[in-house]
């Protein structure tokens, strides 16, 4: 019998990059998969039971050059040694990297040895690893359409990015929330958000009053969680049923991370979009952007949005069913539904 194909994926810290890769791991259940992260960040609790984990130490380079930029370059010099040796010793064939920092030692511990590499990149605004490495990978899968014109000198396939397999299927709803009215779903992330949590809570007694019922995702280190209570209202630090509760939320109000976007153009919900200012590129208000464009949500920046602004915003979108009607609508219209099947065709295509 012929041994099965040994993939390592790089993936790790935030949804963003875990899910994506898990969703694609789910696609190729022929291959030995191995997976590569970095101590104390969310792979520890999503990888372990279902794959091998391997962490190194890596760190993104952030600011201007400083004693740290040394150090930080010292870590990615012994990372690339450390993921060249586990490449060896794990005789892998292919690697596959969601991106982020731990994908460039793999990038370049990869080429220094043959092996193929795909990068996929789920942002609209490319990382500095794609910019910098992506013509070293044998190809960059994007997850925005608009994703290839800053790449020109690079191999880019458009496949979207790929979700969890609950999102393609109807899930049950373990909640407790009347069916007779619209529900608002708020999520900062898998981190929470605490500004987003502060500009929500002055107006969810108008939200409620007007006929909603609110789940508000707040994330663990929010000290203002319980302050309000309300029979139409839960606050809950985290929720793992996102797919359940997006296919049955009427809006909802969030960052705008790919991965984030990709969930709710899955499943149709209209949104309100509030991108996180400090991400590197400003990187989700340009994804926002595309949802904005294609009428599938509304966009506000932070540092311009108040709490009376968003009361207001949403009002009027609980008070016109027919436009978020047209918004889900617009959301199904950007969903690439088969995402990890596409990209799974590259992993194997790689090998060819």
């Amino acid at each position: 019998m012929t041994e099965p194909t040994r993939l390592l994926i790089a993936a790790s810290g935030t949804g963003g990059h875990l899910f994506p890769a898990l969703a694609l791991a789910q696609q190729l259940p022929d291959y030995q998969i191995e997976w590569l992260g970095v101590p104390n960040r969310l792979e520890q609790t999503l990888v372990p039971q279902d794959y091998p984990l391997h962490t190194i130490t890596v760190t993104g380079f952030q600011g201007k050059p400083s004693l740290k930029t040394l150090k930080i370059l010292g870590q990615l010099i012994g990372a690339i040694f450390q993921v060249r040796r586990l490449l060896q010793e794990r005789r892998i064939d292919v690697v596959c990297s969601t991106g982020g920092y731990i994908a460039g030692p793999t990038i370049l511990a990869a080429k220094s040895l043959g092996i193929p590499v795909i990068l996929h990149e789920s942002n609209f605004i490319p990382g500095k690893v794609t910019y910098w490495l992506g013509r070293w990978c044998h190809c960059v899968a994007i997850g925005f359409a608009g994703t290839a014109k800053y790449l020109p000198k690079i191999t880019t396939h458009w496949v979207g990015t790929p979700v969890r397999e609950p999102f393609r299927s109807p899930q049950p709803l373990d909640l407790p929330i009347s069916p007779e009215r619209c529900l608002i779903v708020v999520a900062g992330g898998s981190q929470g958000a605490l500004p987003l949590n502060q500009r929500v809570r002055p107006c969810i007694p108008a939200w409620v009053a007007a006929g909603a019922e609110i789940i508000h995702l707040t994330g663990q280190n929010d000290p203002e969680a319980e302050t309000f209570q309300h029979p139409h209202y839960q606050a809950l630090p985290f929720y793992d049923n996102m797919a359940g509760l997006l296919q049955r939320a009427d809006l909802a109000i969030s960052r705008a991370g790919a991965g984030t976007l990709t969930e709710l153009a899955i499943t149709q919900t209209p949104a309100i979009l509030i991108p996180y200012p400090f991400a590197a590129e400003d990187h989700q208000s340009y994804n926002a952007r595309v949802f904005a464009e294609a009428g599938a949500a509304e966009v506000y920046p932070q540092r311009e949005l108040t709490s009376d602004q968003l009361e207001q915003q949403v009002l009027a979108l609980l008070q016109n069913p027919d436009q978020r009607r047209a918004m889900a609508e617009a959301s199904r219209r950007l969903a690439i539904v088969d995402s990890a099947e596409q990209l799974a065709v590259l992993v194997r295509a790689s090998l060819n």
